[in-house]
């Protein structure tokens, strides 16, 4: 028995067991039936890891996000359990591309799919889409700013569509929406947002159809009064956004009041016409609030409203108020609401010690508080929210001036679950973040315009706070390389780093960022002591980066372009303005990016009208969004410009003198 287990791969060094891994998973690739890929199992020991191995591969690959065009069609052939398709990294992704890559796949089972910003995708392309997935639920067609009422007939054919969101799809119009509500009638989510060419007729269409709509984004739309009444008859609605709707007034309020008592979530926000008093008429006509977003909308604070919010006071649990006029007192009436787990008061006129103290009394709950730009508060606010609210998350300190390391000790002490906290514009110091390092669930950290923090700070942060994702030193001046080499030991786990005008760091110190792994976005602005050098050694230590800003990086080269151009594959924004680069470096950059969508590139004075073609040329079909000086707008081939328009590029067009900053 042994000498058979042996010959078929049962045992030790020959048979299966010499095969790889990789090679055994190739082989169970052409496996089709699930039965008899189970049953490979019973081959060898070695089959048995590579089929568990491959059943970890395919739960992963469920989610595919593919970040190039070309390898599209290979990976939807091999991977035949996908339920959920990201093409939103594909800049060149077109229709041809997009029709060759589905056709002969099997996407039964594809139930999702996001095409946000993916411009180059059009009618065709969404018809082939429509046709490859026969159970497709949600598309998200976000920023695609050509789509239009084709796009929208071409969706409305996949008629059992749950969720849709075509925010900022320019060119949709009644005409598109009436297709797309008739053919998806069970629409349950659909964001129209910025969808400006939407008017009243439509959104009573919408209402009409699409009786199962649970959630709707009209924001920036230039809907009235009339598309509310319109609303008020959906009566499974429980969350309806209206940023910014400037037609919009109280007596739309008052008839969304009048209608079906489903809604848990509104945002009225940014909306001019909007007062007290229309907000009191909705929440007197909807019992089960719990979401409410006045922010920037409301110029004082009536009776009426906080006599109707104490109707509230079980269910409400998100409210912002930002940009109000705010006494002790509607403080303290808010504070009724004793289930709030998030408050915003960003930017609120009169928030006092007092009012604070009154309402964190009453609601123990809170997890998120907003208090940007309160300046009147002290760390006697602090003390109160340490005292009352223990289980805070998400603290906002913004231009807090008045507050110190004493306050902060008090809520690093007391709130151990703390994972973001900003100081931007605080004045703290190194004695600050002491007690912060105390908070080892920190994921967020923002010290922006605190030029006292030096490396003794970030040695504080860096000895507990490991887990940290994001870290915001916007002008910490005093910060150098050792700050950076004890970041880049303590936070391995960083994704986001803000390092614009910390300007004694060098390519030593981004020789230290090499290590951060996991950094995604990575801002440098006017750090005028790196060198295509330092550059070099964050694109080859990070190849996760998708953002980078080297705007008046003086010093950086082509040597740093030709860096990011090798390592940097998976870059998508990318800021260069005043850099010391040359059309050769910007061509071979445009050219071997194939995520890059967005490049700011304004004041390159030592490329030539020829370089800018050259690399223009090179990337058209992927550019999504341009910024460059509006001098080329008059020198540049007409030819290619028409051709990044049609590929659905937009340029921004800047008239700044060169001016250069320390």
């Amino acid at each position: 028995m042994s000498e058979e287990v042996q010959r078929y791969g049962g045992g030790g060094g020959g048979g299966m067991a010499a095969l790889s891994l990789d090679l055994l998973g190739q082989v169970l690739d052409r496996v089709r039936e699930p039965r008899d890929r189970k049953a490979c199992r019973l081959v060898s020991r070695a089959f048995a890891r590579a089929e568990a191995a491959h059943r970890r591969v395919l739960r992963v690959l469920c989610r595919l996000r593919v970040l190039r065009r070309e390898p599209l069609a290979r990976l939807l052939r091999a991977f035949r359990a996908l339920e959920r398709l990201d093409l939103s990294a594909c800049a060149s992704l077109d229709d041809a591309s997009l029709a060759a890559a589905l056709s002969g796949a099997d996407l039964a089972g594809v139930r999702r799919v996001c095409l946000a910003r993916a411009s180059g995708v059009g009618w065709r392309g969404l018809d082939a889409l429509v046709a490859a997935c026969p159970r497709l639920e949600a598309v998200d067609l976000s920023h695609c700013v050509g789509a239009g009422d084709r796009e929208a007939a071409a969706l409305a054919a996949a008629t059992g569509l749950r969720e849709l969101s075509l925010e900022k799809c320019l060119g949709v119009t009644d005409m598109g929406l009436a297709k797309v509500v008739v053919g998806c009638p069970r629409l349950e989510k659909l964001s129209l947002k910025w969808c400006r060419e939407i008017s009243d007729i439509g959104i009573d269409l919408l209402s009409k159809k699409c009786h199962d709509l649970r959630s709707l984004d009209i924001s920036y739309l230039k809907v009235g009064n009339e598309s509310l009444r319109s609303i008020s008859s959906l009566e499974k609605l429980e969350e309806l956004a209206m940023v910014c709707c400037s037609c919009i007034d109280d007596d739309g309020l008052e008839l969304l009041g009048k209608g079906s008592n489903s809604l848990q979530s509104v945002d009225v926000s940014r909306c001019d016409h909007v007062t007290s008093q229309g907000l009191a008429s909705l929440i007197d006509g909807h019992n089960f609030l719990q979401k409410l977003n006045a922010a920037d909308s409301l110029h004082e604070m009536r009776q009426s409203f906080l006599s109707n919010l104490a109707k509230l006071k079980d269910t409400l649990t998100v409210l912002r108020l930002d940009g109000l006029e705010v006494a002790s007192s509607v403080l303290l009436a808010i504070g009724g609401c004793n289930n709030l787990v998030e408050i915003g008061l960003s930017k609120c006129n009169g928030v006092t010690d007092e009012g604070i103290s009154s309402l964190v009394t009453q609601c123990s709950h809170l997890r998120v508080i907003d208090l940007t730009c309160c300046n009147l508060l002290t760390n006697n606010a602090l003390d109160s929210i340490a005292e009352n609210c223990k289980m805070v998350e998400r603290l906002r300190l913004e231009s807090c001036s008045s507050i110190s390391e004493k306050g902060l000790e008090q809520i690093a002490t007391s709130c151990p679950n703390l994972k973001e906290i900003d100081l931007t514009d605080c004045g703290v110091n190194d004695a600050a973040l002491r007690p912060l390092a105390k908070c080892s669930e920190l994921l967020v950290l923002k010290l922006g315009l605190c030029s006292s923090i030096s490396d003794k700070g970030l040695a504080f942060i860096s000895s507990s706070c490991g887990k940290l994702i994001e870290l915001d030193l916007y002008r910490c001046n005093s910060i150098t390389d050792d700050g950076l080499a004890a970041l880049a030991y303590g936070c391995k786990k960083i994704k986001m780093l803000n390092l614009c005008y910390c300007n004694k760091i060098t390519d030593t110190g981004l020789g230290h960022l090499g290590s951060l792994e996991e950094l995604t976005n990575l801002e440098l602005r006017c750090l005028v002591r790196i060198t295509g050098i330092g550059i070099s050694s964050v694109a080859i230590g990070c190849k996760n980066l998708i953002e980078i800003d080297l705007k008046r990086c003086y010093s950086v080269d082509d040597a740093g372009l030709w860096a990011l151009a090798r390592y940097a594959l998976n870059l998508r924004q990318l800021t260069i303005s005043y850099c010391q680069v040359t059309g050769l470096g910007l061509c071979h950059l445009l050219s071997s990016l194939r995520c890059l969508q967005d490049v700011k590139m304004v004041h390159l004075s030592w490329v030539s009208i020829e370089g800018f073609e050259m690399a223009l040329r090179a990337a058209c079909g992927r550019l999504k969004k341009l910024k460059m000086l509006s001098g080329l707008k008059s020198v540049l081939s007409p030819e290619l410009l028409q051709m990044l328009q049609a590929c659905g590029c937009r340029i921004r067009w800047v008239n700044k003198p060169l001016v250069y900053k320390d």
